[in-house]
């Protein structure tokens, strides 16, 4: 594959990926090679490779004489994805710790402002990201990362799944201790809260639930 070839597979996973999680392409919708390629004016190697990429991150999937489709998302991929975070994002922010500067949480503590100010479940999405990877990416681990932005991504899905319409801004309390246990010197205790805060099931009695949280009970039931 040519080194155009795979720039243009790179900008239609992206965008494809994009339309996939914000729910603009549905669960179970196909992806026609001839309609992409048509739409990016590309040949189909690039498409194909775009539709391979999606397929690695568990966006879509292929079946032999029936092509590619968007996958769908259940139950137990809502819990799967919550339990990985919970674990990978607590030892990202472990190793990350050490290196979070002042300045750092304090651009941490802007994008959390910038979501409990939020006019729509898409800037909330975009803001509670950035703040994760703020004090995450110090970690200095890009595998790590790697595998957890994937998981952002799918969490996203079921955001906008959750949210499509009644979206009311609310105060982040798991964010906002998490950053003063690491003001406070107190890594365990933000790994801890940060592991609830993302693993969605199990928090504990009388806790304010936060919105992945209330994702996690409007898809569940």
């Amino acid at each position: 594959m040519s080194k155009t070839d795979k720039t243009l597979a790179i900008t239609i996973e992206a965008t494809l990926a994009e339309r996939i999680i914000s729910g603009r392409i549905q669960p179970g919708s196909r992806l026609r090679q001839d309609h992409v390629a048509e739409e990016f004016g590309a040949s189909h190697v690039p498409v194909r490779e775009a539709f391979r990429r999606l397929e690695a991150r568990g966006l879509a999937s292929s079946e032999p004489h029936k092509g590619v489709r968007v996958t769908s998302f259940d139950v137990a991929e809502l819990r799967e994805v919550a339990q990985m975070r919970a674990s990978l994002e607590a030892l990202a922010l472990k190793n990350a710790a050490p290196k979070l500067t002042r300045e750092l949480l304090l651009e941490a503590e802007k994008a959390t402002v910038r979501a409990e100010n939020a006019q729509n479940v898409r800037q909330w999405e975009e803001a509670n990201r950035a703040f994760h990877r703020m004090i995450l990416a110090p970690c200095g681990m890009p595998r790590l990362m790697a595998a957890i932005d994937d998981l952002h991504l799918a969490s996203a899905r079921f955001l906008f799944a959750a949210w499509r319409s009644d979206w009311e801004a609310r105060t982040d309390y798991d964010h906002r201790a998490i950053l003063a246990a690491l003001r406070g010197g107190q890594v365990n205790a933000a790994c801890d809260v940060l592991a609830r805060h993302v693993g969605w099931m199990g928090r504990g009695a009388g806790a304010r639930p936060s919105v992945e949280t209330q994702v996690a009970e409007k898809l569940l039931g």
